[in-house]
């Protein structure tokens, strides 16, 4: 029998921050608060008209201009140059800051999936982490306050010196955050052969990447071996999850459900996928940002 796929798709918005806010949307752009801030960015899927006036719009204090499809391009403030800015979610600290993309360090719709990451790790007893794809750090941050012992893994050392700032503001150096600065392919398949074994995997992989030493990284070809690898890392009795997420526009959450319903099935999960996103003030429009798949073994399911 076919399996019925009509109730497997969920969507998650960021809400309840005090720090961010998505003030408006629309004509291929997106104006945000963080924290004192406004900043102005590109946002492809908002293809209908802004709301607000044009005055708010020209008010931001940083505006990045660019195709939102390559990220690159460059930033103009209306006074000072921001560079970096101190904010929290929760009980974790880390740093906003102004990047050569429209980046700016961590992404708000991810909210969601931090409140997750901390309430299944404070259910387990002595879990293993790793966090692949790392970035700067926040859900590795996330992970360790909650009991994890944590591998941070990312190709980039700018990345991971960013992630460690993080970790120090946040009170927890003393936090089993092991920091690796390799290609993520590469360092998975060391670890099946050592014999590691974790409990919970994230994975926030790039539409396109390089490695530490300039490994190629795509997408569609590369993620479905991966997460073979990463199954065969996982405890065979883990009461833990997999949390993929992906911003390459072309996958969908049909396709990774499916995708993850194949490579994880002997461990009889249940698979819960949808989309992350974020909306407007005052329960406006919404914009779904990224796809994402979550692959429970545990308890809470």
């Amino acid at each position: 029998m076919d399996k019925d796929t009509s109730n497997i798709l969920r969507m998650f918005i960021t809400k309840n921050w005090s720090e961010y806010a998505l003030l408006d949307s629309g004509n291929g752009r997106k104006l945000e608060r963080f924290g004192k801030y406004v900043i102005d960015r590109p946002e492809q899927q908002a293809m209908w008209n802004q709301k607000l006036l044009a005055r708010a719009w020209q008010e931001a204090d940083a505006i990045f201009t660019g195709e939102d499809e390559r990220e690159s391009g460059n930033w103009r403030f209306r006074g000072e140059p921001l560079t970096a800015w101190e904010t929290s979610y929760a009980s974790v600290k880390f740093l906003g800051r102004i990047t050569s993309f429209r980046h700016l360090g961590f992404f708000p719709e991810q909210a969601a999936h931090w409140d997750l990451i901390s309430r299944r790790v404070a259910q387990m007893q002595n879990a293993k982490a790793l966090n692949l794809f790392a970035y700067t750090g926040v859900a590795s941050l996330f992970a360790a306050e909650a009991g994890a012992e944590v591998t941070h893994v990312d190709a980039s050392k700018k990345a991971i010196e960013w992630a460690k700032e993080n970790q120090k503001l946040s009170g927890l150096e003393s936090a089993p955050i092991r920091f690796i600065c390799d290609d993520a392919q590469k360092f998975v398949a060391r670890e099946i052969r050592r014999g590691q074994k974790y409990d919970v995997i994230l994975l926030d992989p790039p539409k396109f990447g390089r490695g530490a030493k300039n490994e190629v990284w795509n997408f569609f070809d590369d993620l479905p071996a991966l997460l073979r690898d990463c199954r065969a890392l996982l405890k065979e009795d883990s009461e833990g999850f997999v949390m993929l997420t992906s911003y390459a526009v072309r996958a969908s959450s049909l396709s990774l459900h499916q995708l993850c319903d194949e490579i994880f099935a002997d461990m009889n999960p249940l698979i819960s996928s949808g989309e992350l996103a974020l909306q407007e003030e005052n329960m406006g429009r919404v914009i779904s940002t990224a796809q994402f798949c979550n692959v429970n073994f545990g308890k809470e399911k």
